[in-house]
């Protein structure tokens, strides 16, 4: 019987690297946001992450994973082989140093950088874009992100100061959902806001003090257009300026006794009601 481990292209020729190997040194400085701009170059943790890392030409640089991990995650090992990008046992101190999570699984993916520019996300005729607007909780940007995908979003557009998206805390969150969609950084959300404007979509901007009500804006059939929807930080909402710019200020009518819905819901509520109307 051929062992799992045959046909896979292994690059730890001297017995699996440790947390001192150079590769995994020089993989471990990818946790910080500085080494992951120097080098155009993020880590993405565990096998979902990996296996849509994959599923995306030219984008993992390289594999490394726990004998154990390996084995059991055969399939990804052969698609980095057939994709020629180097598979490196690491032991599981290695992979650890690697992992920012408590209890990894066992695979870390070096990837390179995602983001297009603007104008290259819109020439491709978006129907509906999901904007980030100075929002600086990785989980949060996360979640959004993969809410987006889901919904159906063909970009994700972080603006002004916002997160890294590539912050490992983030990239999980998205949980493969980066690997999906433009992902678009800006550093002025108000030309972002004047682009989408520019490229035909319906700006929309969520505020608990929206003077439009979702569901009215839905039964009125004003979103069956290209829409871009802007989300601000969950502590200070979005920047004055950019709900001044929108066409439209919108809240999400309450029904019940809750003060609010926090950022993730409220986009999931905005994204999906786009996502009914353009279907």
């Amino acid at each position: 019987m051929q062992s799992p481990s045959r046909g896979r292209r292994l690059d730890a020729v001297s017995g699996p690297f440790t947390p001192r190997t150079p590769r995994v040194v020089a993989a471990r400085r990818l946790q910080r946001r500085r080494d992951r701009e120097a080098t155009g170059r993020f880590l993405a943790e565990g096998p979902q992450a990996v296996r849509e890392a994959l599923a995306r030409p030219d984008t993992v640089v390289e594999l490394f994973g726990t004998p154990a991990a390996l084995d059991r995650y055969a399939d990804l090992a052969a698609s980095a082989a057939r994709a020629d990008v180097p598979v490196s046992e690491v032991t599981d101190e290695g992979l650890a140093a690697l992992a920012e999570t408590v209890a990894p699984q066992g695979l870390v993916a070096v990837c390179r950088h995602l983001d297009v520019p603007l104008t290259t996300a819109l020439s491709r005729s978006p129907r509906l874009v999901a904007v980030l607007a100075e929002i600086r909780d990785p989980g949060n940007a996360g979640t959004v992100l993969r809410t987006a995908d889901a919904a159906g979003a063909a970009a994700v557009v972080f603006a002004g100061d916002a997160v890294d998206p590539y912050n490992g805390k983030c990239v999980r969150a998205s949980a493969g959902s980066l690997f999906h969609v433009d992902v678009v950084r800006a550093p002025d959300p108000a030309e972002v806001v004047a682009a989408l404007r520019a490229a035909g979509l319906a700006v929309l901007a969520t505020t608990g003090y929206g003077d439009a009500d979702l569901d009215d804006l839905a039964d009125a059939g004003r979103l069956a257009a290209p829409t871009a929807w802007l989300f601000g930080s969950e502590a200070h909402g979005l920047p004055e300026q950019l709900t001044a710019a929108a066409d439209e200020r919108v809240r999400v009518p309450l029904h019940g006794r809750a003060e609010s819905l926090n950022l993730a819901a409220a986009a999931a509520v905005c994204l999906y009601a786009s996502a009914r109307a353009h279907r």
